[in-house]
C-alpha cells in the first residue's frame, strides 16, 4: 500500500512537472491535442473532433435548394470493390451527383444526409473562392496585392513580397512544417492553440515568394486573416452570406475557432456531403448559380488551372488531376475527404470519411481518388 502511494505521488509530481515545462515552452497546446484526440481513442484530428472546440456558425438562408434526385436515384448497388473501400477506409458518406441531380448517394456507420463532419483542408478551396468573392468586390484589389497591405509584420525582407495570390497558390515561401503527425510541429499548434494570430504572424518568408508551389496550411490561415481584414467582416459571416445562402445550402455548417474567435481556415467546417458539393457545382458552372453570377468566372478559370508548370497537381486553392484523359479538379481533405469535379461528365463525387491512401512525393494523389472513379464509373455504364 506504501508502494502503491508513493508510485502516486511520484506519479503526480511528474505530470504537474510535464504540464509546468509545457507551460515554460509555449507548448501548453499539448494539453488540448491530448485531451481531444488520444482521450477519445484516436491519434490524430477526426470527423467529429468539431464538438470538442469553439465554432462561428455558417448560417444557412430561408429560402433552402435542395438537390433533385435523378429519376432512377439509387437503383444501382455500389460495386463490390467500392464497398470493400468504403469498409477499408472508414466511408461515412458518399454521393455521385450526374447532371445537377444526386444519382447515388450511400452512408455508413449511422451518418446520414444531415450528419455534419469535418471537411478538413477541403476548407482551403471555400476560403480560395472567398478571396475570389472579395476581388470581385473590390475590397481586394487582385491576386497581386502584398500580405504587408493588410499585416505589417509582412513588409519587410523576403516576406515583403508575398501577395494573397501567393498565399492562395501555396507559393509563399513561408517557414511552416506541414507535419499532421508530429505534436511539436506548428500545424498541430495552430490546430490546438488558444491564440492562433500570433503563430500565423511569427511566421518568416525564408525563400523568395511566387517562385514554386510548396503545400503550407498556414498559407490558407494568413489568406483568411488578409480576407478578414479587406472585408470587416468574420470569414464564416462571409461564407455565409457570399456562398451559403446563395447556394441554398440546407443546414447550417460550424467552423472551428480558437479561443479568440478567429476561425481555423485551413480546415475544419463541419457540414455534410450535399452542402459541400454545391462548391463543386459552383465551380463546375464557372461560378454561375441559378445563372447568377455569385464568383467571377475568369477567377473560377485560374483557379482550376496550374500556376507552375511543374507543379501541374494544384491551382489556387484546387487539386487538379486527369481522369482517362478528362480534365478533373477537386476538394481535399485530411483523411480522404473529397469534392471531386470532371467537367466533361457534368459529373460530381463526394467522399467523407476516417481513412485515406497516403499520397507520395511520386504521386500527389491518393490512390484511392482514383479507385473511387472507377468504381463510380462502372456504376454509371449500368444506368
Amino acid at each position: 500500500m506504501k508502494k502503491l502511494k508513493k508510485f502516486l505521488i511520484r506519479l503526480i509530481l511528474f505530470i504537474g512537472i510535464v504540464i509546468l515545462l509545457l507551460y515554460a515552452f509555449q507548448k501548453d497546446y499539448l494539453i488540448r491535442a491530448v485531451r481531444v484526440t488520444y482521450l477519445n481513442g484516436h491519434s490524430t484530428a477526426f470527423l467529429d473532433d468539431y464538438k470538442y472546440f469553439d465554432n462561428r456558425i455558417i448560417q444557412k438562408g430561408n429560402q433552402p435548394q435542395p438537390w433533385n434526385l435523378a429519376k432512377d436515384y439509387n437503383t444501382v448497388k455500389p460495386t463490390e470493390r467500392l464497398e470493400a473501400l468504403h469498409k477499408e477506409m472508414g466511408t461515412v458518406a458518399f454521393v455521385i451527383i450526374k447532371n445537377d441531380s444526386i444519382w447515388n448517394e450511400n452512408y455508413y456507420d449511422n451518418y446520414s444526409a444531415t450528419s455534419k463532419s469535418n471537411s478538413f483542408s477541403m476548407a482551403k478551396s471555400i476560403v480560395t473562392a472567398s478571396l475570389g468573392k472579395a476581388i470581385m468586390d473590390g475590397q481586394i484589389k487582385s491576386l497581386n496585392q502584398k500580405v504587408g497591405d493588410f499585416f505589417p509584420e509582412f513588409s519587410k525582407g523576403k516576406s515583403a513580397e508575398i501577395t494573397v495570390g501567393d498565399l492562395a497558390s501555396m507559393a509563399s515561401g513561408l517557414n511552416w512544417d506541414e507535419a499532421y503527425y508530429n505534436p511539436f510541429s506548428v500545424t498541430t499548434q495552430a490546430y490546438f492553440d488558444e491564440d492562433l494570430t500570433p503563430v500565423i504572424l511569427g511566421l518568416k518568408g525564408i525563400e523568395k515568394p511566387g517562385k514554386y508551389y510548396k503545400y503550407l496550411s498556414g498559407n490558407t490561415q494568413l489568406l483568411a486573416m488578409c480576407i478578414e481584414k479587406a472585408t470587416g467582416e468574420k470569414l464564416a459571416d462571409y461564407v455565409s452570406k457570399s456562398f451559403w445562402k446563395p447556394m441554398g445550402a440546407e443546414s447550417d455548417a460550424f467552423w472551428q475557432t480558437d479561443k479568440k474567435d478567429l476561425v481555423k481556415a485551413f480546415c475544419c467546417i463541419a457540414s455534410n456531403a450535399r452542402d459541400f458539393a454545391r462548391f463543386g457545382k459552383l465551380y463546375l458552372q464557372h461560378g454561375k448559380w441559378n445563372n447568377k453570377t455569385i464568383l467571377d468566372s475568369s477567377f473560377v478559370a485560374k483557379s482550376v488551372k496550374p500556376r507552375f508548370k511543374e507543379s501541374p497537381e494544384y491551382g489556387y486553392g484546387w487539386w487538379l488531376s486527369n481522369y482517362k484523359n478528362k480534365q478533373l479538379f477537386y476538394m481535399r481533405g485530411h483523411l480522404g475527404q473529397y469534392v471531386i469535379v470532371i467537367p466533361e461528365d457534368q459529373l460530381i463525387i463526394v467522399r467523407l470519411g476516417n481513412k485515406e491512401h497516403k499520397a507520395t512525393i511520386e504521386n500527389p494523389h491518393s490512390q484511392d481518388l482514383f479507385v473511387y472513379l472507377d468504381e463510380s464509373y462502372k456504376m454509371l455504364s449500368k444506368k
